[in-house]
């Protein structure tokens, strides 16, 4: 997130060291080098990379449109020694770059896609730069660059050390709604690594051992027949009474499913003027659970009841996927090498300026809802998520699946931006 350079430099170095200090642990299978080694490579090039993730936040770019974000930090890493494949999976602005050679194969994700309407200022209220323009309001150009960061520093590491094996920086677009990573999945591309890490801002310093909800999403297509509404109704047959029946089937069926699966929608074409049976007609629709086979079973009634809704209707149906995504699965033995570097890291303070900011944006939140600022001084208790306990999700879900994947929180301002940021959450978060 753009702020002060200061600010970038302590979620950077901070929220990403905790993944370069995992990495020796996981190469030699014995008690690491000194962290203090891993912790000051980061900080000679933290500097660089801060700025860095402004720049990518000055751009600001959608999921798969992401030229420049994805390009600059492919510059980098090649500046930087690593061998960049790009493009790949059939994804513009996707790339691998790639150090070493042998085993083990370590990789690390990295993101740069922005949200589309989250223009702002680095400011503690609302000021968007450009009206409606896209904008970072998850902290994906952290993302990006701290992994470059750690990429770096790690490359650097086994350099020094003679530590053999390969690290790769994996550059996965869209994000957010667009599973970029999925498609790099099914491309072969994570087929021979040993292990991948993830990072992202939350509110609480943690090791993330699985959780997240796993997802569908489609587009439901009625087609119809139009008419006069008043002058021949008999003719019609309306795509949007087809939509209006699906969404009162999808009211009925949450009795009847488990408590923590959620299924929210639009109706994002509802017709053109009410005197005319519309002849076509869509409800675009999410649906989630903790479990990926669960939610399998939701969303073959879901589309039960989209074909009943055509059968009483008399209109026909085309469902278009848009996308889906598994939940992430735990791995114990990874998350707590994760939770011992973690804590030997700890947290980090507030610069005064860091604290006034963020005091700030507390005064946009409901009452007990902004968390205490002390608290990034605290490292979580390692544990499991519970299924039942709010959440979002994410295609680091489908990496998880293929490879043994273990991840992070950094405390982070990120709920605040989402309040700031007119209250809207990401398309997929």
């Amino acid at each position: 997130m753009r702020v002060k350079p200061a600010s970038s430099h302590s979620y950077l170095v901070r929220g990403f060291v905790l993944v370069v200090a995992l990495f020796p642990t996981l190469v030699s299978g014995q008690q690491p080098a000194p962290h203090q080694q891993i912790v000051q490579l980061v900080d000679q090039h933290a500097a660089h990379f801060s700025g860095i993730s402004r720049t990518i936040w000055d751009y600001a770019e959608v999921g798969y449109q992401e030229v420049k974000s994805s390009a600059v930090l492919q510059r980098e890493l090649e500046s930087a020694g690593f061998r960049v494949q790009s493009p790949v999976a059939d994804e513009p602005t996707a790339f691998v770059a790639t150090y070493g050679q042998g085993e083990p194969v370590i990789g690390i994700l990295g993101e740069f896609d922005a949200l589309p309407g989250l223009s702002q200022a680095p400011t503690p209220d609302r000021h968007p730069v450009t009206a409606n323009a896209p904008g970072h309001g998850c902290g994906h150009n952290l993302l990006g660059s701290g992994a470059a960061l750690a990429a770096v520093a790690l490359k650097e590491f086994m350099q020094l050390n003679h530590v053999g094996g390969t690290l790769r920086y994996y550059g996965t677009p869209a994000e957010e709604g667009g599973d970029g990573k999925v498609y790099m999945v099914r491309a072969g591309l994570f087929r021979d690594v040993d292990v991948v890490l993830h990072w992202h801002p939350g509110n609480e310093n943690a090791v993330n051992n699985g959780g997240l909800l796993a997802i569908d999403s489609a587009r439901f297509q009625f087609h119809g027949v139009a008419a006069h509404a008043a002058f021949a109704p008999e003719r019609g047959r309306s795509a949007l009474d087809a939509v209006m029946l699906m969404g009162n089937g999808i009211e009925f069926l949450r009795e009847h499913v488990p408590s923590n699966s959620r299924i929210h929608y639009i109706i994002s074409n509802g017709g053109a003027a009410p005197n005319v049976v519309p002849d076509t007609a869509e409800l675009y629709l999410y649906a989630r659970n903790p479990s990926s086979q669960v939610l399998s079973e939701v969303w073959d009634r879901i589309l039960k009841i989209a074909q009943g809704a055509a059968l009483m209707t008399e209109t026909t149906l085309e469902v278009k996927e848009v996308g889906g995504d598994a939940n992430i699965l735990p791995n114990d033995a990874l998350a707590k090498v994760a939770q011992r570097n973690l804590e030997e890291v700890g947290g980090f303070r507030y610069t005064a300026e860091e604290k006034q900011f963020a005091e700030e944006l507390q005064k946009s939140l409901p009452a007990g809802g902004a968390g205490k600022l002390d608290s990034t001084t605290l490292i979580q208790p390692l544990r499991r998520p519970d299924p039942n306990e709010p959440s979002a999700s994410t295609d680091v879900g489908d990496v998880s699946w293929n490879v043994p994947t273990i991840g992070f929180s950094r405390q982070h301002s990120c709920l605040e931006w989402f309040h700031i940021l007119g209250k809207r959450l990401p398309a997929r978060a």
